[in-house]
């Protein structure tokens, strides 16, 4: 095992260098790096096959565990819940001439989790969450454990959109000590737990996830933790909304990511349900506005009425069209802005439908 120093020596790859497997002899060309943790690098590469994501490591014991991790994630859900593995070989670093392990996965194209909503909107924080539980549920009843969970580690593919997990170096065994962690997700932290690994670990960074997507600068740890946390849900209306599980779930209250997903979904559908109702009383009141007979409809109907007595209403026109017109006039704005509503409506109901059924 490398020490740190000649780890990063070793590890840190310029665009351009060529790792050629000393195994299977596969070869790849290194174009930039994709990130960083404390057991290596991950580079995007081109190979025979085209773009992969290759990781170096000074550490063989944590390629061989990351390893593993990938080869259950595939037997889960068919490589859904992480990327594929694609290669496992070492390497002989023509500098150095030290043995430098690396395992080569698939490249999951698509943008970080906080991009994703910084650029498409927070609603899409509920669908994204619900998906999250639903690849911890699978991981979970494999009996790992993610514990690095932070939205970095998630990449939101495009169409359809999908939430994978990209790195899968700090995932244990259920019952063990976790590996990695980052201070803001993890609960020891927050001193809200242990850093044991089970469900309520991940189920814990999970809501600290639907924190963090509408608190993208994350804030540092005061004198009680806990009330801290409780303390920013009620100051932000999104978070208020979800308050029941989000609570629940940084209070270890989970054992299962199956129970709060079906919580966070009725969550969302509750929600859905009033803006709903909230819809449909305007379009009731809009409707009610514009079948109100108004000062100007009585001054028509005088005016009206004068005329047909032969006598010059207020313009000094027996037949003045200025209140036909403001009739008209209002009868199309107040016919538009229902039809707004309405299709508003519409779409809430959709939405709701979406989250509901299909994610269910």
């Amino acid at each position: 095992m490398m020490n740190n120093t000649s780890m990063n020596q070793t590890c840190n790859l310029l665009p351009g260098t060529v790792v050629e497997g000393k195994w299977h002899h596969n070869k790849y060309r290194i174009v930039k790096p994709l990130g960083q943790g404390a057991t290596g690098i991950v580079y995007l590469a081109e190979g025979r096959s085209g773009l992969a994501a290759l990781k170096v490591s000074g550490n063989s014991m944590s390629i061989t565990s990351e390893v593993n991790v990938l080869k259950h994630f595939s037997k889960v859900q068919g490589s859904s819940l992480g990327p594929a593995l694609v290669d496992v070989d070492d390497w002989i670093h023509p500098r150095t001439g030290e043995r430098v392990p690396f395992y080569v996965m698939e490249y999951i194209s698509g943008k970080q989790y906080l991009d994703f909503i910084s650029n498409q909107g927070m609603e899409w924080i509920g669908v994204l969450t619900v998906q999250l539980l639903s690849n911890l549920e699978e991981l979970h009843r494999a009996g790992w454990v993610f514990g690095d969970l932070k939205p970095e580690n998630l990449m939101v593919a495009e169409r359809p959109v999908k939430l994978r997990f990209i790195d899968v170096g700090g995932t244990t065994l259920n019952g063990r000590s976790i590996k990695e962690f980052t201070d803001f997700f993890d609960r020891g932290y927050w001193g809200l737990g242990t850093r044991r690994a089970e469900p309520s670990y991940d189920l814990f960074a999970a809501a600290m996830i639907v924190i963090n997507s509408v608190h993208p600068k994350r804030f540092k740890k005061q004198d009680e933790g806990g009330r801290q946390l409780l303390e920013v849900i009620q100051d932000h209306p999104y978070l208020r909304k979800h308050s029941a599980v989000l609570k629940k779930a940084l209070l270890g209250k989970y054992q299962y990511a199956a129970d709060m997903k079906k919580d966070f979904l009725t969550s969302l559908y509750e929600q859905g349900s009033a803006a709903q109702k909230q819809q449909k009383s305007r379009v009731q009141t809009g409707q009610a506005q514009a079948a109100k007979p108004s000062q100007v409809h009585g001054r028509q109907s005088r005016t009206s009425k004068q005329a047909k007595a032969g006598r010059p209403g207020p313009s000094g026109n027996a037949a003045s069209q200025g209140p036909v017109r403001v009739k008209a006039k209002k009868r199309s704005r107040a016919g538009g802005w229902v039809e707004t509503i309405m299709i508003l409506a519409a779409l809430c109901i959709i939405y709701s439908f979406y989250v509901y059924h299909y994610l269910m």
